[in-house]
C-alpha cells in the first residue's frame, strides 16, 4: 500500500521518503516545489504531486491522487517564525496555523476514506518540543504546534481503532527550514549545549522515529506525543 508524505522536499520529509522508499514501502510525495519534488520522486520511485498546503483544492488533488488505499500519512510540514510577542501580527499568526494545524486538518480530512480502506493505517503529525516546555519569542509557532497535539489527541479518539494518530515533537533538527539557527556555528553550538545529548537532531533522527510509527511495529500505538529532542523536555543534567 501507499504513505502518503506532504512536505516531501523538506529535510525531515525528503529523510523519512528515503527511509521508507528503501524499507519497502510505495511513496506518494507532495510538496509545493515541482522541481525539488521531482528530484526526490526519481531517487526513490513512486508517486508524486505538486501542492502548496494552504490550497485546499490542490492539497485535496494531490491526496486523492494517491489512490483509494493508502496505509499511512505523514503531514512533515512546518514553520519557523520567533519573534517577541510584541512583533507578531495577525498575519503571523494566521500564516502559521493555516501551515501547521488547518493543513494537517485538511490533509487527514482529504485522506480519510483511503485511510479507512486500508483497515490499519496510521497517521503522522509533528510538534516541537516548544509545545510543552514554553521557549521565549516562541508564541505564534507555540499556539500552532499546540493546536497540532490538540488535533492529533482528537483524531486518535475519534478514528480508533482502524486508524492509529501519533505526533513527532522534535527540537532544533539540521535541515533546511532551521538553516539561519543551526547555520551559525556559535548559535548551534550553544542550543546544542541545551541539550541532554549534546546535539542538534539530524532529520534521520526525526524520520527514524515517524517511520517507526508508521509501521506495523507501532500497532499498540496512538494518541501520542513522541519526543525526539536529545532529551530537551525532560531532562535536566545541570544544577
Amino acid at each position: 500500500m501507499t504513505i502518503i508524505i506532504i512536505g516531501a522536499t523538506g529535510g525531515i520529509g525528503a529523510a523519512l521518503s528515503r527511509r521508507l522508499a528503501s524499507a519497502g514501502h510505495t511513496i506518494h510525495a507532495i510538496g509545493r516545489d515541482a522541481a525539488k519534488l521531482a528530484a526526490v520522486s526519481a531517487e526513490i520511485g513512486g508517486t508524486h504531486a505538486v501542492a502548496d498546503v494552504t490550497d485546499r483544492a490542490q492539497l485535496e488533488a494531490a491526496i486523492l491522487s494517491a489512490g483509494t488505499s493508502v496505509s499511512g500519512l505523514a503531514y512533515c510540514v512546518g514553520s519557523i517564525n520567533l519573534k517577541p510577542v510584541t512583533r507578531i501580527t495577525d498575519e503571523d499568526v494566521e500564516r502559521d496555523f493555516r501551515l501547521n494545524a488547518l493543513g494537517a486538518f485538511r490533509a487527514v480530512q482529504a485522506a480519510l476514506p483511503a485511510l479507512k480502506a486500508s483497515g490499519n493505517a496510521s497517521v503522522v503529525l509533528f510538534s516541537t518540543v516548544a509545545v510543552a516546555q514554553g521557549f521565549a519569542s516562541h508564541a505564534s509557532i507555540g499556539m500552532a504546534k499546540g493546536a497540532v497535539e490538540g488535533l492529533m489527541l482528537s483524531l486518535a479518539a475519534e478514528l480508533a481503532p482502524k486508524i492509529r494518530v501519533n505526533c513527532v515533537a522534535p527540537s532544533l533538527t539540521k535541515t533546511p527550514l532551521a538553516a539561519a539557527l543551526t547555520g551559525n556555528e556559535q548559535m548551534a553550538t550553544a542550543i546544542a549545549a541545551l541539550h541532554p545529548l549534546q546535539r542538534l537532531g539530524e532529520a534521520d533522527d526525526v524520520a527514524a522515529a515517524a517511520a517507526f510509527l508508521l509501521s506495523p511495529d507501532a500497532t499498540w500505538i496512538t494518541g501520542q506525543v513522541i519526543g525526539v529532542d536529545g532529551g530537551r523536555s525532560s531532562l535536566r543534567t545541570k544544577g
